[in-house]
């Protein structure tokens, strides 16, 4: 059940947003093992001259810059896993968005699963269901 957040620098043109929440999707279910339909995205643009590096604005520089922040439950990815995630997610923005800046972030923050759930259940709950009906099957 993740959620991204994803913020772009660049110019927000309704098909790089588009191909941004479509490849970023993909990638959580590809690398991360989740599952797509309940995979949200939420895709903001920065104004130009909103978005500093080392003090200066971006958009003089003619850079662009972006970070993608996905929250997952805490133990359900290998550290492997976040690594190519994270330069998955790099490689993937800087090829629909063009060159990006190096300080562009990606995220892979892990939140405890009696911290955080979806229609009115922690995943806490969701696991202890699981284990219930089920005994030995806890997925992601």
């Amino acid at each position: 059940m993740p959620f991204l957040d994803i913020r772009l620098s660049a110019p927000c043109l309704p098909e790089n947003v588009a191909k941004i929440a479509a490849r970023m999707t993909d990638l959580t279910v590809e690398v991360l093992g989740k599952r797509r339909e309940l995979t949200s995205v939420a895709v903001q643009c920065v104004a130009p001259g909103h978005w500093y590096v080392g003090g200066a604005d971006l958009s003089a520089s003619g850079r662009a810059s972006f970070f993608v922040e996905v929250n997952v439950t805490a133990g359900t990815n290998s550290s492997e896993e976040k690594a190519t995630f994270v330069a998955a997610a790099f490689a993937a923005a800087e090829a629909i968005l063009g060159k990006l800046d190096a300080a562009s972030y990606v995220i892979v923050r892990e939140v405890v699963a009696d911290a955080w759930g979806y229609q009115g259940l922690t995943q806490a709950a969701r696991a202890a269901q699981r284990l219930a009906q089920h005994p030995g099957s806890l997925s992601r």
